[in-house]
Parts: C-alpha cells; structure tokens; sequence
C-alpha cells in the first residue's frame, strides 16, 4: 500500500522533508510482482546519520542485485514528522516503495551504538509491530532481525528480535534470505523457519536459549532450549580483496552527515589496544590491494559525483601499501578536483613521505588519538605509542603547513590517576611550543590544540570487559583537576571538552548487560525516552525512573568488577577470540605491559586456528 497520499499533505509542514520521500539518484525501485522477498533495511537514527553508513550502502546494493530480492531504507523520522506520522495514523515506510514496513518479509535493523535500542522500540511501534517476538505469531513475516557491532551482546534486545546476524553480512544476509524464500514457498511457520536458521553459522535466534541466574544476580549458566548449536560463531569475509562492494551509492537530495564517497581500504586491526571493542570484533586483520581501492574509488566518485572522498578502516596508516596506494590514487583525485581524506592515522607510523602525499589534500588539520597523558596509562591500554611518537608526528604536521591538531583521549581508563590527568595538559602544552620551535611552520598563524575527553566504557570481546566503569563524583573531580593543570595563558588557545557522564554510563549499562535489562529499555521508551544519544533529546531522569520501576540497579552492569570466571551473557557467542586471551590481555595490562601488533608478533588471540588461516 503505497502511502503517498497521505504523506504529500504533510512534507510541507516539517523540516527537510525530502529526507521522507524516496527517489534519490541510485535508489532501486522494483515491480512488486517480481519478489520473492522483501527486505526493510531500518536505521535507527536519523536519515542525515544513517545516509551516511557504509554497512547500509553495501548491502543495500548487494540484495538488490538480485532481481527477486528487494532491499528498501527505513529511517528513524525526527520528532517533528514523528508527530504527524502519529496524529494521521500514517505507519513507518519505508523509501522506495513508500510501502508500510509492517507489509515486508524481514525488517533488519543495524545496531551501530547502545543508545539507539529506545528507537528500535519506537520505529517498531510505529510499524504497528508487537514489540516482543513471542507476540508475532506463527506466521512468517515480518521477521525481525538485527545484526551490527552491538550485536557482540545483543542480550539486552534479545527478546524483542526473532534472530541476530553476527559478525559480517556480505555473505549471510543472501543464504539468510535464500532460506526464507525457500520456506516462504512451502508455507513455513515462523518457529520451523528459525530452527532451520539456527544451523547457518552466524545466526543467533535467542528463543532458542535462556540464561539462569545465580542469587547475587551474575549468570549461572545458559540453558539451550532447542536443537540449536551451543556457541554461534561469527561470520567473516576470508578474501576482503574480492569481498562485494558497490559500484554506486544513493546519492541524497539533503546533506548527511558524511556526505561523500567512502571506500574501505582495510577490516580489523592489528593494534590490540585493550579499550578497544572494534579492534578485537572485526579481526582478523584484512586489506584490499591497491589496485582493488584504486577502481572503488573510480567506480564511486564517476557514478555519483562526490568531490570528496574517505578511506575508511580502524587504522588507514596501517594498509601495508598506503604509500603505493596514494601513488596510484592521487593523480585521479587531483585531476577530478577531489577532496581525498585520510582519518584513523596513526602517529608512531606517520612518515615525511605520507605528508608528501598528503599535502596535495586540502587539510589544515590532523586528528590523532594518544588516550591517555602519560606513557604508563598508554603502556596500560596497549596503545603502543609515545610521547616521541607524537611529537615527531606533530613536527612533521607543523613543517607541512597543518596548524590545527584535535586529540583524542579518554577519562577513567584502568589505573588512571590525577597524574594521568595532568600528562594531557602537559602533552597538549608541549605540542603548543612545539609549533613554534618547528622549521617551516605556518607563519603569521596560531596554532590550534582541540582536546576531546570521553568516558571510558568497558565493553564486551576486550581485555576490559572485566573491568568497572569509573563513578560519576571521581570522574567530575578529575575533570576539574585537568582543566587546573593548564598554564593561565594556554586556557583559552586549548580547548577542552568531553562527554556527558550518564550517557556513557547508560552505554556501559546496556554494552555489559542481560536481558532483564529489555524491560527497563520498554520501560524507558514508554516513558518518552528515544535518540538517547542526542543531548537535547537524553533525559536521564526518566532512565533513573525505569531502573527503580523494575528493581534493576544500572551499577550492577556498569560499575561492577568482573571476575574472570564470571559467566558472561554473550559467552555462549564466539566472535573467534579466546576469553583466555583476554585475561592474559588483562593482567598484562595491570602490570603496565604491553603486547606487541599482530606484525610483529602474533599474541594468540584465537582467531588464526578458528580460521585456518594466518592473519599474516
């Protein structure tokens, strides 16, 4: 049911509304009479930030080159459509089709960050679909599914989706949907579907399991309830050179938040910082070849006309070709007048050659990431870099002409003291003189020094998922005592600023939590609570309202050490690396210790012989 009528009497009456309409250059439209399946692709945020994720322009393009498959865009509406959409009774659509989402096969839902799950809740009653999964039925559709990063956990929102997708989609979503096209065709139930899913590696249907708690609240065990395997392993792309990409994006009449073309150059790390969930979930390390980036450049910016262009990764220096690949790339871009950007450099392999190249890049600044102000809390974390490194870095920035230098640190690491505190001001301080000092820097220009402090969230499949997340009052008082440590003179040439502390607290809640905590989430969203991570929209007081209406105490998740033989609500979830691996990872970190990358030395993560292959 095509719902344009009712919707073109409202565009008018909010904000940009052509992010509500469809009909984007690169958006596919298809003859319903010739699918099999229908896929609703849904973010849920808004369509300026979900315009702007690769994970939805790859599969996007993926389903839909298969002619009986159609893979449409659902976004979250901002509240002023949202409103509309209630007053007339108009229900989520989606894009393409302008179809009501409730009409599809399988609605998938992509879980990016911890404080979007109250959106989950509200596009799904917007849909006009019963939140919980044990109220959909027998009938097959819609099928509701969720895969992403937070899907690591999905224990929080385990209740409320039929089945979760772990690890990488580009082969699972197709022998996912082949399988619901093929019982679709026999007249299948939604519960025989799910046992016949359950055996493809990489599908997690929490139906099919129920955690058993001790008295003081940590679990006992997780009972397996039908015949369905006790460790759900990831998927992975083995041969990321020839994994699929498209050849164009939807190109959006609005601007995003990103609105340029983007190329993954490589997947994983080989870092091992210890803080760090993306850099452990997304092993093992892969790269595409240079010749690979060079034509997906071509491919993006020629079909849709983007001047600027992004090779995205966890760590874009560390492409063992990058030098290479610029060479290949950079008199494409040049030619084109394209914006060629680099983010996620690392300054202990930043080189005066890599400045060569880049100084052909419109960029006055660089952003580089230390975490932590002295060389025991980076030796700590397994950050792997010193202060030399950084000033090396910075001096080779400077010389080039860069005058502008963000960096990135976090609050409330393991072991973190008042003297960690103070080495970000004092490193901050160093790069400020250090500007001066250095040949050929900018003259006539002041440098510019932004510090950004988040929170540290322990997080599930790292080295600190055993650890407790820093209380508010000692986190404040470090923030204080970091602010005092700036010289008079530097307080307003260096600026500072960090998150706000219950929204970090409220990620740590739902990153570590189980699935008691989906009815405070139901709790939280009924009491108005959604796009939890916009500060205009957070109300933590209604969060603090939801813990105390369900008897739940959000320190129990957030706050709390870990023992190592704790049983974890994602243990019975194998994202290929071994829970040895990070209790080694941690006591190695409490004695001030690093490891070294996967380059120099495999740290025997797991991940080689659960492959069968060496990352190197």
């Amino acid at each position: 049911m095509n719902l344009l009528p009712r919707i073109e009497s409202l565009l008018m009456q909010v904000q940009k509304p052509a992010q509500y309409i469809g009909g984007e250059i690169g958006s596919m439209v298809k003859q319903h009479e010739d699918i099999d399946v229908r896929f609703a692709f849904c973010f849920p945020d808004t369509y300026e930030i979900g315009m702007s994720h690769l994970g939805m322009k790859i599969l996007y393009s993926l389903i839909n080159e298969r002619d009986n498959y159609w893979c449409e865009r659902v976004f979250a509406p901002c509240a002023d459509f949202e409103e509309l959409m209630r007053a007339n009774e108009i229900p989520l659509y989606a894009l393409e089709s302008l179809d009501p989402v409730r009409e599809f096969d399988m609605v998938g839902f992509t879980l990016q960050y911890e404080l979007s799950y109250t959106n989950i809740l509200n596009m799904l009653d917007l849909a006009k679909i019963p939140l919980y999964a044990k109220d959909r039925g027998e009938s097959l559709a819609p099928l509701i599914v969720a895969g992403g990063p937070c899907a690591c956990n999905p224990e929080p929102l385990a209740d409320f989706f039929d089945l979760f997708i772990l690890g990488e989609g580009e082969e699972v979503n197709l022998e996912l949907m082949d399988l619901y096209c093929d019982m679709k065709k026999a007249g299948a139930s939604r519960q025989e579907f799910l046992r016949k899913a359950s055996q493809i590696q990489g599908i997690y249907v929490p139906s099919f399991y129920e955690p058993v708690y001790h008295e003081d609240g940590t679990i006992k065990e997780i009972k397996i309830l039908e015949d369905a395997p006790a460790v759900i392993r990831k998927r992975i792309v083995k041969d990321f050179d020839k994994a699929y990409y498209p050849k164009t994006f939807v190109v959006p009449f609005v601007e995003t938040v990103h609105d340029r073309g983007v190329v993954e150059v490589l997947r994983g790390c080989i870092r091992g910082c210890r803080f760090c969930q993306a850099g452990f979930i997304y092993r093992p390390f892969r790269e595409k070849s240079p010749e690979t980036v060079n034509r997906q450049c071509r491919d993006i910016c020629g079909s849709t006309g983007y001047q600027e262009l992004t090779l995205s990764s966890l760590s874009t220096s560390d492409h063992s070709c990058l030098e290479e690949l610029l060479t290949k790339l950079l008199p494409y871009t040049e030619e084109k007048h394209i914006n060629l950007t680099l983010p996620s450099l690392r300054v202990d392999n930043f080189s005066e050659e890599l400045m060569t190249k880049i100084q052909g890049v419109r960029k006055s600044s660089l952003t580089f990431a230390p975490e932590a102000g002295t060389q025991r809390l980076r030796d700590v974390i397994n950050k792997n870099v010193t202060e030399e490194d950084l000033v090396r870095t910075a001096s080779i920035a400077f010389a080039g002409g860069i005058t502008t230098v963000k960096l990135y640190f976090m609050l409330g690491l393991p072991t973190e003291t008042d003297e960690d505190a103070a080495g970000i001001a004092a490193l901050a301080e160093k790069l400020m003189e250090l500007f001066y000092q250095t040949p050929g820097h900018a003259k006539g220009k002041q440098p510019q020094i932004s510090i950004s402090c988040a929170t540290f969230v322990p997080k599930p499949f790292t080295p600190f998922q055993f650890e407790p997340q820093i209380q508010q009052k000692e986190l404040e008082q470090r923030q204080e005592y970091l602010i005092s440590c700036f010289q008079p003179k530097n307080r307003k040439r260096i600026k500072v600023n960090w998150h706000q502390y219950e929204t970090s607290f409220l990620e740590a809640v739902l990153a570590r939590g189980d699935r008691r905590l989906s009815q405070v989430i139901e709790t939280a969203w009924r009491s108005g609570c959604k796009f939890d991570s916009w500060s205009e929209y957070f109300h933590y007081d209604r969060w603090e309202k939801a813990f105390a209406d369900c008897g739940i105490d959000p320190a129990f998740y957030a706050n709390r050490r870990r023992s190592f033989d704790e049983v974890f609500p994602w243990d019975h979830l194998d994202y290929l690396l071994d829970k040895a691996f990070f209790i080694q990872e941690n006591q190695t970190a409490h004695k001030e210790k690093t490891t070294e990358n996967c380059r120099q030395k495999c740290a025997g993560c797991g991940v080689n012989r659960k492959t069968g292959r060496a990352c190197f």
